[in-house]
């Protein structure tokens, strides 16, 4: 089993969001649920990744070519599997994992986190999506999905889709006890 982290590759200002990525990577491998994430050194990424190796956890990191050197590609990986598009990377990543955790991050980690919430509500897969809402970062994101729901824009079952926590262990308790057969991809 391994859970996919999405997460900044810049730490953020607050020192809660480093603490959050290192407290879910070493209770992912405390667990013996592997990480697979995006490959990178620095930031949160760094930080989920350090904390799963440290406590001998199996992390796979999943990085195109052209971040290799921008993202600083972490070298001391159980895995690392260099990809050619952004496209790539979310597929095999989501083919790699059982579930989805996102943790604060940018545009990057908002596309691939929406991404795997479309691929969801169209029956793609039907591996759970959790947010693990640090110092309430997630809380805007939140209320856009309540509005949409309540404007006619997404459907109760598909808001539902969307797991949030602000504890670690609540959080991974929770995608644990969504899993189900996951689908074929079409």
């Amino acid at each position: 089993m391994r859970i996919c982290v999405f997460c900044g590759s810049n730490p953020g200002v607050r020192p809660e969001y480093a603490r959050a990525a290192r407290d879910l990577g070493s209770l992912l491998a405390r667990r013996g649920i592997g990480l697979v994430y995006g490959g990178g050194a620095v930031g949160l990424m760094g930080a989920v990744a350090d904390a799963a190796l440290e406590a001998g956890g199996a992390v796979v990191g999943v990085i195109p070519q052209t971040l290799v050197a921008r993202e600083l590609a972490h070298p001391g990986l159980t895995e690392l599997r260099i990809v050619r598009t952004m496209h790539e990377r979310k597929a095999t990543m989501a083919d790699l994992s059982t579930a989805f955790v996102t943790l604060p991050g940018g545009f990057g980690t908002l596309d691939e986190t929406c991404e795997m919430l479309s691929w969801a509500q169209l029956g793609i897969h039907a591996k759970p999506c959790g947010l693990l809402n640090v110092a309430g970062y997630f809380d805007p994101l939140l209320a856009f999905l309540e509005r949409a729901e309540k404007e006619g824009f997404l459907h109760a079952e598909h808001r539902a889709l969307v797991v949030q926590e602000t504890d670690p262990a609540r959080l991974v308790e929770q995608l644990l006890g969504r899993l189900v057969s996951d689908p074929p991809r079409p």
